[in-house]
């Protein structure tokens, strides 16, 4: 049996016969909409816990590991120090400690930018124009250097498989606000699937129904969408009405099978999205100028600025959770960290910034969440490739200090929180784990973290599992 925060409470005979009566409407009016209201299992609109700061989240995942030293957390004193032995110091915390180097100063030069003088690495020029509308928290902790592991801690609050994701909560704890389309959508990389593949967006306990929903950005946005040849409106309506009465017939004689309900609530919510999901991902009815902000005209941006635009168009719709990945691990920087950096900001910066202007030129940045950040940060020290060529240098996984953002959603732009040690190695001030990040994007969505929870096994399994959590107000407007 789940629960979302409401105590159970003994029924008065006025209010027994009151919910009795309300059901029976509810069934009346089902049929007279000639429309089963349970189709949509739990996946219908809930109540958040309280007021929510954020209607949708959209989450832009940088698998890999960003390095927070070359990108938004600038080290002088890793400067002063380069060159100097240091790995005595980490040595367990290095996981390649044959490759490990001396400390590393960033190749990548600094500047302050916005009102509030934040400083920002010259390889996000775009994003600089919108870091005011940041809050940059420097001080992110995980608990696991391996990337498996991480990702999973960073995408379900535990480094095991199994867990769901942050998106199946959220779409568990409030439902969906279109009927029409899923509560969480993941628009992955076209080029490949990232680490632990679609575990990254597993329903894992919850009923199966709330795990992330693949679209893809070209061509039909879910496989097999359309039907194989076109069919009079008429035929398709009393094609569709005979498989819901044979469903809730199989449903009926077969109960307590979450598996068979999330089976058949897919394919009732497919026959709905054949419409929604395609007038979504047409980005043909957007100007010119806006595929351009987004970098869509542009080969290297193309990709992720479409999936940023999508994103955009389907929190508009009403979709609580959006999830973007980028394939393969562009940054996991381990080598030649001059170059492959700059070619993961390349890909992402210009769509990022287009995001952030469009949805507050739109309004809707007041009440969407965006999300930025990796499952890891990298180390201070350099690592060296097999030849110990040191212009060919990278830097290691660093589970210590993790930069992330948050921006709009009832966040305090132009804000950084938190701070690592002077080289960077460590979260030193106002330090947060995952409980923490996790408690605060549901707390936006009008969720409280000890209050969403499913009884299994006699236990009440949460996001933020047992370990004490607390929402992060030094980033909250």
């Amino acid at each position: 049996m789940s629960h979302i925060s409401q105590k159970q409470r003994p029924l008065s005979r006025r209010s027994l016969f009151q919910q009795v009566a309300s059901g029976i409407g509810t069934a009346a009016l089902a049929s007279l909409l000639n429309e089963d209201v349970f189709a949509s299992g739990d996946t219908l609109p809930r109540l958040p816990h309280s007021q929510p700061r954020a209607k949708a989240v959209i989450h832009l995942f940088m698998n890999g590991g960003p390095s927070q030293m070359d990108l938004l957390d600038p080290k002088p004193e890793l400067t002063k120090h380069h060159g100097e032995n240091y790995f005595e110091r980490i040595a367990g915390e290095v996981e390649f400690p044959d490759a490990a180097g001396s400390l590393m100063r960033s190749p990548f030069e600094f500047s302050q930018h916005g009102e509030s003088g934040i400083w920002v690495s010259e390889l996000m020029p775009h994003l600089a124009t919108q870091v005011d509308k940041l809050a940059i928290i420097r001080s992110l902790q995980t608990t696991n250097l391996t990337h498996e592991p991480a990702l999973y801690k960073i995408q379900s609050g535990s480094e095991f498989t199994g867990r769901p994701s942050i998106g199946a909560w959220v779409s568990y704890g409030l439902g969906t606000e279109n009927r029409n389309l899923p509560a969480y959508v993941v628009l992955d990389d076209p080029l490949g699937l990232p680490v632990n593949g679609v575990d990254n967006w597993q329903a894992g306990y919850l009923p199966p129904v709330h795990q992330g929903t693949r679209f893809r950005a070209t061509g039909s946005p879910v496989l097999n969408l359309e039907p194989a040849f076109e069919e009079p409106d008429s035929v398709r309506s009393v094609e569709r009405e005979l498989i819901a009465r044979l469903d809730r017939i199989h449903r009926r004689d077969r109960p307590g099978r979450p598996q068979l309900d999330a089976r058949i609530s897919s394919y009732e919510l497919a026959a709905r999205m054949q419409l929604a999901a395609t007038d979504a991902l047409d980005l043909s009815q957007e100007t010119a100028e806006t595929q351009k902000r987004y970098g869509i005209d542009q080969q290297v941006t193309e990709s992720y600025g479409r999936r940023c635009l999508i994103a955009r168009r389907l929190v508009e719709r009403g979709v609580r959770f959006v999830q973007l990945f980028i394939n393969s691990q562009i940054w996991d920087n381990h080598s030649n960290i001059g170059t492959s950096l700059p070619d993961a900001c390349r890909r992402t910066d210009q769509p990022i910034a287009a995001l952030l202007d469009d949805l507050a030129q739109r309004g809707l940045l007041d009440e969407t969440l965006i999300v930025w950040g990796g499952e890891m940060g990298r180390l201070p020290i350099s690592q060296l490739p097999a030849d110990k060529d040191p212009k060919k240098a990278g830097r290691d996984h660093n589970r210590n200090a993790i930069c992330t953002w948050f921006a709009g959603g009832g966040t305090k732009g132009g804000t950084v929180f938190g701070a690592t040690d002077e080289l960077g190695f460590s979260a030193v001030e106002n330090r947060v784990n995952v409980e923490d990040w996790h408690a605060t994007i549901l707390h936006l969505m009008g969720l409280h973290h000890e209050e969403l929870f499913i009884e299994r096994t006699g236990l009440k399994e949460r996001l933020t599992g047992v370990k004490p959590a607390r929402i992060i107000d030094g980033v909250l407007a």
